[in-house]
């Protein structure tokens, strides 16, 4: 829109008629998604709606902060070692994680409490055996 709203001209009115004009150009003729609903009515409201659909768009994930990243990253490593082939594998899985834990413990990281404590891998190990039969 390169027109200004004329002095003494109220601002809807001014606004009314700028969309009229430009529908009688057609310029909200063949619009992407025409004729189809909202995407996300059904949702309640949000208000970070736009920084999730973006990031959803770009394909990236949503940052979590160090402390739920490490509980994420424990999770992922106690099913790990959980479906390893190898007491080996088991050990040195959870003594990655462990270490990783016991550093946040002892330098704190931002975010909620970490709410976690190294694995005990010989307990782990023996309920591996036990899981292989």
């Amino acid at each position: 829109m390169s027109d200004r709203k004329p002095i003494g001209m109220p601002f809807e009115s001014w606004i009314d008629r700028q969309i009229r004009e430009a529908q009688e150009r057609g310029e909200f003729d063949d619009l992407p998604g025409a004729g189809k609903p909202l995407p996300g009515l059904d949702k309640p409201q949000d208000d970070m709606w736009w920084i999730k659909q973006k990031v959803e768009s770009e394909g990236l994930a949503m940052p979590l902060p160090p402390t739920l990243a490490l509980r994420r990253d424990a999770e992922e490593a106690l099913r790990e070692a959980r479906g390893a082939r190898t007491e080996a594998e088991v050990r040195r899985v959870l003594e990655a994680v462990n270490e990783r834990i016991r550093e946040a413990i002892r330098t704190g990281l931002s975010g909620p409490p970490l709410n976690l404590m190294p694995f005990d891998v010989d307990e782990e190990i023996s309920e591996w055996r036990r899981a292989q039969g």
